[in-house]
């Protein structure tokens, strides 16, 4: 009866609509369990009971341990039952309550009689929750069976085993490498998923050791995968290789080449995808996959054309010549008469356009908006970003257009759509304003037009902040400031605040319009926030100040990190010998301000998650926990200025991999030395690194050694050094790896004996540059700062540059050189220019801001490129010192 019960409410919730399980509570269902110890076994009962534990589980509702591993006692009774279905869905029981339940090793016995037993639908299922129960001193006792069921002449028992192996290899990877010879046999087995199974578990196997993954490959690559799905992983896991080794062999590029003739569209799709992401790929390796990729265009399966468009997409931006020959089968994909009919047409066709807009003509420019304005608002926020992305690289390759550009997305920012999508429109139209000096008044005549009714406030408050910053650049300011104000009245706390702010950077770069503004202001200490009021506060007492002030305090954005402004505050507050002289900001670290993420789209790359780039400013917040830590490392050296990235002093194949990381104080620099014993069979001893400078300039304080060093296990030596009295900041360091080394069993890691010899590694020099010292912070305003230094301290050199062959190249080498950051965006070159200034900026080591101009020119006589510049600083000898940084 209970069962007909069952059965009918299912069938009603089914008919409802609803979820069965919506409603479920935790206590009741585990009431509920209990039927797994009745006598007979009602198959039917307890597979809706399982059902719903598992959904509780799954939704993340909390169920004791106790209760849970009453619950798991429970389903062991149901062993006794013959439904195979019950039978399924104990082993699921086992996996969902193993983390949560005590004593769950207990089934083991049984796991282990289904797994070597005859019914085949048991052993696979069997197999995989025996292996997640099993932990690595265990795993021994099933090793045998494991290696049996890996070389299963069943399919589903084979890949099983050889998943929950690569499951195993986090847990016991020493045990799972024995069965190395077991997965070859599974690697040339029938099955697709066996093959594919066993080729992943043989990379993990081996992906420690370069030289027999590079065998691995060369192995599979001349036959033997017969399963598509294998050789997909096989061609990713060569162009892995590719990419981590310049020098990697040319068989494997071969191989990937030779799958774009395979039977399987899968495996040509994905060997065609390798080859247009890989780097340094010439035009005539491009052709091919390029030729591919053009049939699967015109191919009548719509996910092939989605697969081939998407990745041309992406091409494209890297290398538009290369995809222009697929331009007409582009054309078809807009045309097709289901292009309107279907959300997959549509997306398809989105895809061409923005294709076509990055490799097509200007002259087809305003055909292809025209096509594309026709269902754009019928594509989903994800493409339409795709779209805003393709107009916004459009406009840089063709700054002319901007006036079809321009309207275009007025009318998509009018149109409903998400937050992602409005903030992709308002940062493609923030940077034409920025960076195409025609589009300006335009741009911001839109974006004006768009807070009068936006219902984001972060958006609202990154045009504010814009039109701070732009506005005083037009001709006519005082047209903006209306915009701004009414702000004020209409919007939220967080935006009236960045309407303050805009309306005080406006005044202080527009004396003329500083009366009017200054009223505006008064008006806003009325009101009813804090923040507004104390901003307005502020800001009517400082446009008063000097020049130099106000350029400081209200154009400037805040030099140091937050979390380094609270460090410093902090340790002055505890340490009462300090308090007789005033805190110091100069004392704070400075740093750039932080890159915001993009968001992801759906041309972003799936196949392996993007790692986060490392910057200059990562590596100086994290290092300055970390030597704060060192105990007497940093006593009496002030707060750490700068630190560099990490630079290899060996190759990454040798015995001992080092790499140097330089921290800059105000008188003194630590060289880290990161090192790496990749022997096996060594031990390494009182490991520190001699320093020799040709000069004599250059002499080590202290040094802080690494005591042992053993295999695999990375350590840093810490060599501290005084900044020359000379006050020289470049130097060429030579530097050598002393150590001692002992013999130890590669097995085990313990030494043979206590005997030791010494030994030396030379290391590449250690080169201290200009660009050290110098901390790159751009300045939204360069006029008034550059003003505002006396013109006495100014330094100017000429330069003829070598080894650059274009002015951008230039600019990008004497930035790099001099360590500053280019302003306003002035290291954008305009197309066809031989001549053009770049501003730039930044910090040198004791808090002295440094400003500099580079005008970088080409002679038309020979080509040559020529630098004029210009460096002002405070302290003379500082912009000296700068100028002496271009070679």
């Amino acid at each position: 009866m209970d069962s007909k019960a069952d059965m009918k409410r299912e069938k009603k919730d089914e008919e409802s609509g609803g979820n069965p399980y919506a409603k479920l509570d935790v206590t009741a269902v585990l009431q509920e369990c209990r039927a797994f110890n009745e006598t007979p076994i009602n198959a039917r009962k307890c597979s809706i009971i399982l059902t719903k534990l598992f959904h509780l589980v799954q939704q993340g509702d909390n169920i004791g341990r106790t209760e849970a591993t009453e619950a798991f006692f429970g389903v062991t009774k149901l062993w006794q039952s013959k439904d195979a279905t019950l039978r399924r869905l104990v082993y699921l029981a086992v996996k969902v309550l193993s983390t949560i339940s005590d004593d769950v090793i207990i089934v083991t016995s049984s796991l282990t009689k289904d797994m070597t037993g005859k019914e085949d639908a048991y052993r696979a299922p069997a197999i995989r929750a025996l292996c997640l129960i099993t932990d690595a001193a265990m795993l021994q006792t099933i090793e045998r069976y494991m290696k049996q069921a890996i070389v299963d002449r069943n399919p589903a028992v084979s890949s099983a085993a050889l998943v929950s192996s690569i499951h195993l290899m986090k847990k016991a990877g020493d045990v799972v490498r024995r069965w190395a010879n077991e997965v070859q046999e599974a690697a040339s087995a029938e099955g697709h998923m066996v093959q594919l199974h066993a080729l992943a578990l043989l990379y993990q196997i081996r992906s420690n050791d370069r030289l027999a993954v590079n065998k691995l490959v060369q192995k599979f690559a001349k036959g033997g995968m017969r399963s598509p799905f294998a050789l997909c992983y096989l061609i990713r896991i060569a162009k892995q290789l590719i990419e981590e080794d310049d020098q990697a062999d040319s068989a494997f590029f071969q191989f990937i080449d030779s799958c774009l003739r395979h039977k399987s569209e899968m495996v040509v799709y994905e060997a065609a995808s390798a080859i247009v992401s890989l780097p340094n790929t010439s035009p005539s390796e491009l052709a091919p996959a390029i030729s591919v990729l053009q049939l699967f265009c015109s191919s009548p399966k719509p996910a092939l054309r989605f697969a081939a468009v998407r990745t041309l997409n992406k091409v494209s931006v890297k290398h538009p010549q290369a995809v222009t020959s697929c331009n007409v089968d582009l054309e078809k994909l807009i045309t097709d008469s289901n292009s309107n009919k279907s959300i997959v047409f549509r997306s398809i066709a989105t895809l061409a356009i923005t294709t076509l807009l990055k490799t097509g003509a200007e002259s087809s420019v305003e055909r292809l908006m025209k096509q594309i304005s026709s269902f754009v608002s019928e594509i989903s926020d994800e493409f339409k970003i795709v779209v805003v992305e393709a107009i916004r690289a459009l406009i840089a390759r063709y700054p002319r257009k901007h006036t079809v550009m321009l309207p275009f997305l007025a009318n998509m920012l009018r149109n409903d759509g998400g937050f992602e999508y409005k903030r992709e429109i308002v940062d493609t139209l923030i940077a034409i304003v920025e960076e195409n000096p025609d589009a300006r008044l335009a741009g911001l005549a839109q974006l004006c037009e768009f807070i009068e009714d936006c219902e984001h406030p972060a958006l609202a408050t990154k045009v504010l902040h814009l039109l701070g910053r732009e506005a005083p650049k037009t001709a006519n300011p005082h047209a903006y400031i209306r915009f701004v104000y009414n702000r004020v009245i209409l919007e939220t706390t967080q935006v009236r605040a960045a309407a303050v702010s805009a309306l005080a950077k406006i005044g202080a770069q527009c004396p003329q319009l500083r009366p009017s503004i200054e009223g505006l202001l008064k008006n806003c200490l009325l009101d009813s926030e804090d923040e507004v009021r104390d901003r307005a506060t502020f800001y009517l007492s400082v446009l008063d100040m000097a020049p130099a002030i106000v350029n400081s305090l209200v154009l400037d954005t805040l030099q140091s990190s937050p979390a380094a402004l609270e460090r410093a505050a902090a340790e002055y507050v505890e340490n009462e010998e300090a308090h007789s002289n005033k805190f110091d900001l100069k004392s704070v670290p400075v740093c750039s301000a932080p890159v915001a993420k993009k968001a992801k789209t759906l041309l972003a790359e799936e196949v392996a998650p993007a790692k986060e780039k490392k910057t200059a400013a990562n590596a100086t917040a994290a290092a300055a926990e970390r030597l704060s830590q060192i105990e007497g490392l940093t006593a009496g050296l002030g707060p750490l200025f700068k630190s560099t990235l990490p630079i290899p002093l060996t190759d990454n194949v040798n015995e001992y991999t080092v790499q140097c990381s330089k921290h800059i104080f105000a008188n003194h620099v630590i060289l880290e030395f990161e090192v790496k014993n990749t022997l096996n069979d060594q031990l390494l001893e009182q490991v520190n690194v001699s320093l020799e400078d040709a000069e004599g300039e250059w002499k080590a304080l202290r040094q802080r050694p690494i005591a042992r060093l053993p295999y695999g296990e990375p350590s840093s030596i810490f060599v501290l050094l005084p900044f020359p009295q000379s006050g020289a900041v470049q130097g060429v360091l030579g530097a050598t790896l002393n150590f001692k080394v002992k013999d130890v069993d590669p097995s085990t890691g313990e030494p043979e004996s206590d005997d030791t010899y010494d030994d030396s590694y030379v290391l590449e020099e250690v080169e201290l540059c200009v660009s050290d010292s110098v901390q790159p912070l751009g300045k939204a305003s360069f006029g008034p700062a550059w003003n505002a230094l006396e013109e006495e301290d100014t330094v100017e050199e000429t330069f003829s540059l070598a080894n650059v062959s274009s002015i951008h190249e230039a600019i990008k080498k004497v930035c790099g050189l001099l360590g500053l950051a280019p302003c306003e965006r002035s290291d954008i070159v305009p197309e066809g220019r031989n001549r053009h200034v770049v501003m730039m900026s930044g910090v040198f080591r004791g808090g002295h801001e440094v400003l500099a101009k580079a005008n970088v020119a080409i002679d038309p006589n020979d080509n040559s490129i020529g630098l004029n510049l210009l460096i002002r600083c405070s302290e003379s000898i500082i912009a000296e010192i700068l100028a002496t940084a271009i070679v």
